[in-house]
């Protein structure tokens, strides 16, 4: 089973996700797994991952995935229910590295990652792959950023160019496509109803 759960910041996407994975590990037993894709690369940062941590609670076993998203899944056990969070620093980082230090996006260099975007999308799609033949359930945050308009950057264009094709690859790809809009989940793709009130 594969959720693809996006979002506005703050709108409530991640405890829609975790809700997902928490009803799905219930079900299925097995462990369950929380790959965090953002790295402490501040007090900010470190602070809202620490703010994370406690409000999803114990029973999650935490790996850090900044990039390497098919390295970590080769690690969980097949029946294990994983939520990966959040896609859109998974694609900053593949894009650009993990230091925003030089004269794109937010400072950072055009060329310090050496993934394409290619790559990323190939990578994406062997955890979908990977995650389908060993029976683990994957549930995958991601923001919307795409309601404004164009960018004139042409660096901020490419991420957010990257991303979408990301977002309309899982949402391909996945059983379930959520969109959370204030709090509420609202369904576009899905096998059968979820309740949503269970946590």
């Amino acid at each position: 089973m594969i959720a693809f759960v996006s979002g506005g910041a703050r709108s409530g996407k991640s405890h829609v996700a975790e809700s997902l994975a928490r009803q799905w590990h219930r079900q299925r037993g097995g462990r369950r797994y929380y790959f965090a894709t953002a790295m402490a690369s501040d007090a900010e940062m470190a602070a809202r991952i620490a703010r994370h941590r406690r409000e999803r609670g114990d029973g999650w076993i935490t790996l850090e995935a900044p990039v390497a998203l098919d390295e970590a899944l080769a690690g969980v056990e097949a029946g294990s229910t994983v939520l990966l969070d959040c896609l859109t620093l998974w694609a900053s980082q593949l894009l650009y590295g993990g230091g925003l230090n030089g004269s794109g996006l937010n400072g950072s260099s055009v060329n310090d990652s050496d993934l394409g975007e290619r790559d990323g999308e190939r990578l994406l799609a062997d955890v979908v792959t990977l995650a389908r033949s060993r029976s683990i359930a994957l549930v995958v945050v991601s923001n919307d950023l795409n309601e404004a308009l164009v960018p004139s950057d042409p660096e901020v264009w490419r991420y957010l160019a990257f991303l979408q094709r990301c977002h309309r690859q899982l949402a391909r790809d996945a059983d379930w496509v959520i969109e959370v809009i204030a709090g509420r989940p609202v369904e576009w793709k899905t096998p059968w109803k979820t309740s949503w009130e269970a946590t």
